[in-house]
């Protein structure tokens, strides 16, 4: 690695140290303006005044918001992060295992809707103008076009409802087989997998159209090189670089997906712990989460910028 290409990941990975700052800052404020009171939610609305004012003071709630921001961010840096307003648990035990069954979740669907989403895109792209090519680009179109809760709903209607193949509700507790795996994560991956197979499928197809029409590409043809030659030998790896782009966007879109699907399907990961403490105004745990996202997302964006970098330094050289 050169000098020159070591500064430019240190300044794209100080640009993301700088911009997680900024995401710190921003969800601190953002959920301390959030509409309603954890005091109120806890007492209920028959509290009197005097007792909600003495619970947010316990809960220390009524200092000024610059000096619970200087508190809270004095924790983090000592890598506490509070303590749950409403279960008084801490917030890292509480999130622990609703971390590990949503990577969980998104390993499987990573691992099942990457192969298929890259096989479409370059399939569409070597054949493209086909109607193998129109037809998978007019599925995709329409995969991405429908949101996630809609598929959640019309697979819990279809297939649990109606079919009564699989439960409607993805119960990780009750696996003891293969079979009770299957059941359990079939809908939630698969909801998952549409939307992210054909955003994946239509920018590889993208990229690998775009490299195949290039004249070096031709003129290996030209030559008489077998076409399955030249995409293995020369096409794939000077695609890599921006298909690690394509699958570091995609799995940061599965960061925001996951969130209606767990809702739907009442999976115990960290998207539906989220949900449920905005509803409890439970802050510290909202704000926690949040920095999970946050951080998932600016780690995938920056590795992707990191490989591209090297992949240019790489064709620089050559």
């Amino acid at each position: 690695m050169t000098a020159r290409l070591g500064e430019a990941i240190a300044l794209r990975v100080g640009a993301s140290l700088v911009s997680l700052v900024f995401v710190v800052v921003a969800v601190f404020f953002i959920t301390s303006a959030l509409p309603g009171d954890v005091a109120e939610a806890l007492l209920g609305q028959a509290a009197t005044p005097d007792a909600i004012a003495a619970l947010r003071h316990s809960l220390r709630l009524d200092q000024p918001v610059l000096l619970r921001f200087a508190g809270w961010a004095g924790g983090l840096l000592r890598g506490d992060f509070g303590t749950s307003l409403v279960s008084h648990q801490p917030v890292l035990s509480m999130v622990h295992d609703r971390l590990l069954h949503s990577l969980l979740l998104a390993g499987i669907t990573t691992l099942f809707a990457v192969p298929a989403a890259l096989l479409l895109g370059t399939l569409s792209a070597i054949f493209r103008n086909t109607v193998f090519d129109r037809t998978i680009s007019l599925l995709t179109l329409c995969v991405v076009s429908v949101p996630e809760f809609l598929i959640a709903t019309l697979a819990v209607l279809v297939f649990a409802v109606e079919l009564h193949l699989l439960p409607a509700l993805a119960s990780i507790s009750d696996i003891h087989s293969i079979g009770s795996f299957l059941a359990a994560f079939s809908m939630p991956v698969a909801t998952l997998g549409c939307v992210i197979v054909g955003q994946m499928a239509r920018m590889t197809r993208a990229v690998m159209v775009n490299v195949l029409s290039s004249s070096w590409v031709e003129m290996a043809m030209l030559k008489g090189i077998s076409p399955a030659f030249i995409i293995l030998r020369h096409v794939l790896p000077n695609v890599i670089a921006p298909l690690f782009n394509v699958i570091a966007l995609s799995l940061s879109y599965l960061l925001g997906g996951v969130v209606i699907v767990e809702s739907v399907f009442h999976y115990p990961g960290i998207a539906s712990l989220m949900v449920d403490s905005v509803a409890s105004r439970d802050i510290p745990l909202v704000q926690t989460c949040a920095i999970i996202f946050c951080a998932a997302y600016l780690l995938l964006t920056t590795l992707a910028d990191i490989v591209a970098l090297c992949s240019s330094q790489e064709r620089t050289r050559a």
